[in-house]
């Protein structure tokens, strides 16, 4: 069989509709009831019926896209055996892997995340912070831009998600974002975008949500994963509950290392990648870094028939 690592997606791949059907498989309707109960709010309906305006606001994109992604594991896993040697997560990612791969129950993973996007929300003011996605410059000349962009600005801004080769988000205060965003233009960069977000992820500005987060990860009761779990700010697999509740406060503020996330599993001998919930964003990352892995998104019922009937 061919080695299988599955890999979960983070903010941005919500949509309005995004369950296309998928509720009809009983273990992904009983994800959303648990969160409806968990965190007293009809998800269901919000991720069915809008507005969206509600589902992108991230204290409830977080747990909606957790419930979407733990729902289509478990439904995966309830009509086909299969081995799976790697999980990794695209930030909110993380938390939805290690659910799936047993290191934190459903009921605590909902509650994290819940609470993590709250914190996020309420660290920096809307208009303080922003993001800029930077296309087809190399990574040492982007994280020399965001220095020197420091530098002149006295505020921050530092490389939030190593997406892929040629794709670095930059991520920081608006000024130093704006200015950061203008070197790297200068320096060639084919395209730089800046990104419509309420939150200024993977930045220093995150270090009091981080701060939070860490009080309410010492309340929480983690296990040993039973599988191995990349985390986002090492790309390593931890099997302490200390160190995973670390990783999981510095991942805030820290960069996603997602590039050298998919070398890892590339490295790994990993063959055929599955996207575990709502969208192909990564899939469409693993094609841009690597055509030779097979990639797989489960975005729809017509998804999981198929990785059922080919596993």
């Amino acid at each position: 069989m061919k080695k299988l690592a599955f890999v979960f997606p983070g903010q941005g791949s919500q949509s309005v509709g995004m369950l296309d059907g998928l509720t009809a498989y009983a273990e992904i309707a009983d994800c959303l009831q648990i969160a409806n109960q968990v965190l007293n709010i009809d998800l269901h309906k919000m991720i069915n019926e809008g507005p969206v305006e509600q589902l992108n606001q991230t204290q409830w994109t977080q747990p909606a896209l957790l419930a979407v992604s733990v729902g289509i594991f478990s439904a995966l896993r309830a009509r086909k055996e299969f081995d799976v040697v790697m999980m990794a997560g695209h930030s909110l990612g993380e938390y939805s892997a290690l659910v799936c791969a047993g290191a934190m129950s459903f009921e605590t993973g909902l509650e994290l995340v819940h609470k993590r996007g709250l914190y996020m929300q309420k660290a920096v003011p809307v208009g303080i912070g922003s993001m800029a996605a930077i296309l087809g410059l190399e990574a040492d000349a982007i994280e020399q831009a965001c220095d020197q962009a420091q530098l002149s600005t006295g505020t921050t801004v530092s490389p939030a998600n190593y997406n892929s080769p040629g794709q670095i988000v930059i991520a920081g205060a608006s000024k130093a974002v704006v200015a950061a965003s203008q070197l790297c233009a200068d320096a060639g960069a084919k395209k730089v975008m800046p990104l419509a977000v309420s939150v200024p992820s993977h930045c220093e500005l995150m270090r009091p949500a981080a701060e939070k987060l860490a009080h309410i990860l010492e309340t929480v009761k983690l296990k040993k994963p039973v599988i191995p779990v990349l985390h986002n700010a090492d790309v390593k697999s931890h099997d302490d509950e200390g160190e995973i509740k670390s990783l999981l406060q510095q991942q805030l503020y820290s960069p996603v290392l997602w590039t050298q996330t998919m070398k890892a599993l590339q490295q790994a001998g990993v063959e055929t990648v599955i996207e575990c919930g709502p969208g192909k964003v990564l899939s469409g990352l693993f094609k841009r870094f690597d055509r030779s892995m097979l990639t797989v998104p489960m975005l729809n019922e017509k998804g999981i028939k198929s990785f059922i009937d080919a596993v």
